[in-house]
């Protein structure tokens, strides 16, 4: 009787373990496939196949701040914390020097030269010292004074220092915003922890600006071989870059914002554009505004502050000869290009903020 007992009771003890075995294994399947069915209904898909979208599905809500008060926002942003960002500029600044260099004060000297020429023989004189440092600033720009006679060398160091400038600027906004007491040194040692991430993320931006560069190749060839003096052929060449640059706005849109998302931890690159996409889906034509507008406050920027000191510059160099030697206005272009890295990366992080707030 005992042995029997026993084996009942070993029985009815391994029957309940083993469906309990299977019914837990039966529940990880069954959630597993929740989770999924889950993640499949709110990721939003839209613009993904061939099938159509209607407008209700994609007309999302977006209560954004206004330009000017956007900007506004961000000027106080960078400069209520001066001394945290003017540390990452002079940071930047004297390692670009190092590594990259300044504008040569020749090339600068020789352009500054041929336009004192042009103003003699053309404008009589008449162009003033503010039309010459007008132009001076916007041929230094457009030529790429800063970057012209640069080794292959240099400039992948000046890609590095602005993703560098980049990822440092975005730890710091994200710290200040969340209210916590952060300093300069935190942001330099650990705020580059996603910086192959975000260097995949810069070459996808590289390929889709192919279609840019098919533009500009194909304009020049076009010139060139005055293939744009028919009307009808500049009218489908106009079309045709049109298409071209659209393409690359769309898909430049949603990579931008993955910059910015893959700076939180532990995101991967394809994840982050997915995000990027989904957040931008139904939005991207404020988005473009919003960067247009932020280019026009830098260039306003600029005029403000670079037309002073061309002037002076000018000047001085005409009255006291030591002066030649010193590179004032190369130095303030070399500043004020690191702080339009910085304030294009505090103005891009508060829009993504802001829609992140609103999903």
């Amino acid at each position: 009787m005992r042995n029997i007992t026993s084996k009942k009771t070993t029985k009815k003890t391994k029957k309940p373990e083993s469906l309990g075995f299977f019914a837990s294994v039966k529940l990880k399947i069954a959630k597993s496939k929740d989770r999924r069915a889950f993640r499949k209904d709110t990721r939003v898909s839209l613009h993904k196949s061939f099938k159509r979208s209607y407008k209700e599905d994609y007309n999302r809500k977006t209560e954004l701040p206004g330009l000017l008060s956007h900007s506004h926002e961000t000027f106080k942003v960078i400069f209520r914390n001066w001394k945290l960002f003017l540390p990452l500029i002079l940071f930047i600044f004297v390692f670009n020097v190092i590594l990259v260099g300044l504008m040569s004060q020749e090339s600068y000297d020789t352009f500054r030269d041929a336009l004192d020429e042009t103003n003699e023989n053309l404008a009589h004189g008449q162009l003033g010292n503010l039309g010459k440092a007008g132009l001076m600033l916007i041929g230094t720009i457009t030529t790429g004074g800063l970057t012209r006679g640069m080794s292959e060398v240099q400039q992948v160091f000046m890609v590095f220092l602005v993703i560098v400038t980049w990822l440092i600027t975005i730890y710091l906004v994200r710290h200040i915003l969340a209210g916590h007491k952060v300093k300069f040194r935190d942001g330099l040692y650990n705020a580059l922890t996603p910086f192959i991430s975000t260097f995949c993320i810069v070459g996808i931006i590289f390929i889709e600006l192919i279609p840019i560069f098919i533009v500009t190749i194909t304009y020049s060839a076009a010139v060139l071989t005055e293939f744009l003096n028919t009307p009808f052929y500049a009218l489908v060449y106009f079309i045709f870059a049109a298409l071209l640059v659209l393409l690359s706005a769309y898909l430049l849109s949603s990579s931008i914002l993955a910059l910015i998302a893959i700076t939180a931890p532990g995101l991967y690159p394809i994840t982050a554009l997915n995000t990027a996409s989904d957040i931008i889906t139904g939005r991207r034509i404020r988005f473009i505004i919003r960067v247009v507008f932020m280019f026009l406050v830098l260039a306003i920027c600029w005029i403000v502050v670079m037309m002073p000191i061309i002037m002076i510059d000018t000047s001085l160099k005409q009255s006291i000869e030591w002066t030649q030697s010193i590179p004032a206005v190369q130095s303030a272009l070399l500043f004020m290009t690191i702080f339009s890295v910085v304030y294009m990366s505090t103005y891009l992080y508060l829009f993504y903020r802001k829609l992140l707030d609103m999903d």
